[in-house]
């Protein structure tokens, strides 16, 4: 008789292309057959189910929600209902998006419930902490189990929102070493072969702040050659390319749109660039590190741990553009030393980030809480 599936019910705000969905498919596809999953999204966008493979049991749900206007009695009648019709055994809430549902539960049916916290937007970066909900955490996840993938939100989570410190556990992110370490480089539209090229990953987003990283771009001086590839799609890419112009710069920089495999591309760089003004534990630049990438980022979040140790002196204040732009240029001069801090960048990511060990933690800790 085969192994029962059990049935997990993911509230995320949207399931479009991001970090905390690409790592939700990951963690599918590697644990297919021991888990079926209800994917609930709340503005209704499927696009990373894409990522899902074939052997993965989901369903794809859309209840009628009400956006926007703060806490809706009607939503949380409707998530009540759908959690009592669905029976899932174990409720599984993405960021502060998809609080409504950690509500829900906690009125009632009080299911199993696992919350992720992977960051946050624009109006949370610079450190600052929305009061309203702050307080809003720390009366509905008191009985969640909570992860978080960084130390700066595991802080925050045990000493600002004061959540039980028994019940937040930090699980660092994974990345699938060998399919980033021997990826084919790919034609990159626009790129010239043989250049040098900074390039990044991640939605073009306004706390990824591209902007800063174009700037610094412009302001390298002597390397007339060098380009600039950003790889990920969102609403500032029209006034990036804007950007770009103003800085006479356009023509080296390549904007290649969102690409579901960007192994290939990482393949292609020289060098890989974060200029976020938040991050927590971005998984792009362990998707660099594992492709034997130097890095140069602005000091956010857990970045300066993740990297191999003789990385680190490249990660500059995240308001030092000057910083940034000497950081770009000091790794483009010394191609002994960008292969020295890939390696050691691909060395760390094998010892202490992979993905087996990622999908092997969240299987044990499904498991518990489910209670088998």
């Amino acid at each position: 008789m085969a192994a029962r599936e059990y049935r997990l019910l993911h509230a995320f705000s949207t399931f479009a292309f991001g970090g905390p969905e690409v790592r939700f498919t990951v963690i599918a596809n590697a644990l297919a057959g021991r888990y079926r999953h209800d994917i609930v999204s709340m503005d209704s966008r499927f696009d990373c189910a894409e990522l899902l493979a074939p052997r993965v049991s989901f369903e794809k749900l859309t209840p009628d929600v009400r956006k926007g206007g703060g806490l809706s009695l009607g939503n949380l009648r409707r998530f009540r209902q759908l959690l009592k019709e669905r029976k899932p055994d174990l409720l599984v809430t993405y960021n502060w998006g998809a609080m409504e549902w950690a509500l829900a539960n906690r009125l009632g049916p009080r299911l199993p419930h696992l919350h992720f916290e992977d960051g946050f937007g624009p109006e949370e970066a610079n450190g600052r902490q929305i009061p309203r909900r702050v307080h809003f955490r720390r009366h509905v996840l008191p009985r969640a189990t909570v992860v978080v993938p960084s130390t700066g939100l595991e802080r925050i989570a045990t000493e600002t929102w004061r959540l039980p410190a028994r019940n937040v556990l930090r699980i660092v992110n994974g990345v699938d070493i060998n399919r980033f370490a021997t990826a084919n480089p790919v034609a990159i539209p626009g790129l010239p072969d043989g250049v040098p090229v900074i390039g990044s990953v991640g939605a073009l987003r306004g706390e990824k702040n591209f902007a800063r990283l174009i700037e610094a771009f412009a302001d390298i001086e002597g390397k007339p050659d060098v380009h600039l590839v950003l790889v990920g799609e969102g609403g500032e890419r029209a006034a990036l390319e804007n950007l770009a112009s103003v800085r006479g710069v356009a023509e080296r920089v390549i904007f290649t749109g969102r690409m579901n495999a960007p192994e290939g591309a990482l393949r292609r760089f020289d060098v890989f660039a974060l200029s976020s003004d938040t991050e927590q534990m971005p998984i792009s630049l362990l998707e660099a590190m594992a492709a034997g990438l130097p890095a140069v980022s602005t000091d956010v979040g857990d970045v300066k741990a993740m990297l191999a140790e003789r990385n680190r002196r490249f990660v500059v204040a995240r308001e030092d553009r000057g910083a940034l732009t000497a950081a770009l240029s000091m790794l483009l001069e010394r191609g002994d030393l960008r292969h020295a801090l890939g390696a050691a960048n691909r060395a760390r990511v094998d010892a202490e980030f992979s993905e087996s060990a990622m999908t092997n933690r969240y299987d044990t800790l499904f498991r518990e809480l489910i209670g088998v």
